[in-house]
Formats: C-alpha cells, sequence, structure tokens
C-alpha cells in the first residue's frame, strides 16, 4: 500500500485491549530471558495485570500500537509520572515493543519519535541492562531525538541496574 504511511502510532481503544495483550504476552515472553523472576503462570500465560487500568485511568495512563504499513507490529504504553522522578506530570515509557521481524528496520525509532512528538514535555525513558538491546536502542534514538542533551544516570534494579534518560520533547506538529 503505497499511500500508506510507513510507521503509524494510535491510540489503543478498549475493543484493542485482547490484541495489546497478545502482544503484551510476546513482549514478556522476550523480557523472561533477562529477569527470572518472570513466571509462566499456570494459564500458559504471562499475563499483564495492570493492562485495564490503561483504559480505567485515561488521565494517567496512555496504550499505543504500533502499525507498520497498516500491519500491527508493537505497542507503546505511557505512563504521567514515573519510578525514577518525583515529577507527577513527567511522561514515561512504561513499555515498548516491537516484533522481532520488524526489529533494525527502523520501526522502532519512529515509533518513538511519534510517540514524543505526540505528548510533548518531559519525558524519563528506562532501561534495564539486563535487556540487552534496550540501552543501546534508547541511547541512539534519545541522543539523535533530542540533539544530545538528554541527561543519563543509573539507578539499583532488581535484579539489573536501570539506566535512565530524561529530555524535553520538542511540540507536536501535527494536530
Amino acid at each position: 500500500m503505497p499511500d500508506q504511511p510507513e510507521t503509524e502510532l494510535e491510540v489503543a481503544t478498549p475493543a484493542e485491549a485482547p490484541l495489546l495483550a497478545n502482544l503484551l504476552e510476546l513482549y514478556i515472553h522476550d523480557l523472561s530471558a533477562a529477569f527470572p523472576a518472570i513466571q509462566l503462570g499456570a494459564d500458559g500465560r504471562f499475563g499483564y495485570p495492570s493492562l485495564p487500568l490503561y483504559w480505567s485511568e485515561p488521565e494517567r495512563r496512555f496504550p499505543f500500537l504500533i502499525r507498520e504499513r497498516g500491519r500491527v507490529v508493537g505497542f507503546a504504553l505511557v505512563t504521567r509520572g514515573s519510578p525514577a522522578s518525583d515529577d507527577p506530570d513527567v511522561w514515561d515509557v512504561a513499555e515498548f515493543f516491537v516484533i522481532r521481524q520488524q526489529r533494525r528496520t527502523g520501526v522502532g525509532r519512529r515509533a518513538a519519535v511519534r510517540l514524543w512528538d505526540q505528548l510533548p514535555g518531559r519525558w524519563i525513558v528506562r532501561a534495564s541492562q539486563g535487556n540487552p538491546g534496550a540501552a543501546p536502542f534508547w541511547s541512539s534514538v534519545i541522543a539523535q531525538y533530542s540533539g544530545g542533551a538528554a541527561v543519563q544516570s543509573q539507578r539499583p534494579g532488581n535484579p539489573h541496574l536501570v539506566r535512565v534518560f530524561s529530555f524535553e520533547s520538542r511540540a507536536s506538529k501535527s494536530p
């Protein structure tokens, strides 16, 4: 479909909660390699108990689907407030996922930029050192987006150190 934008970021609706739950299973399965505390449930699913809050707390939680040429390829879950900040208004990338087939194609980078442009303000992105692809990805994308103005720090995590990126996003260019 040549007339469709490559990467789209759209707000997930309550009707899309099952789709998001399925994508979260893939995401959590990937994370389980680095985090021994993540265990498969008796029902064969990992689950994500906070997912319903993304529709019951619409002023604090924001679910997005990432589409590439119209096909769902990932998601972003954003919160107002972050465990890495005392500022209740800071935006936080709580979860971010792109399916393996689409990694290293620019989809994640384009989706992150669309996310930050759509929600201007101060941002926190946290990346566990136990997730080997996360810190280099976020470091590169945020450095390019912020023009090198992001602040990086480290915090203790369980079981790995967490790299914290803090920066300001630019104003949205679209309505």
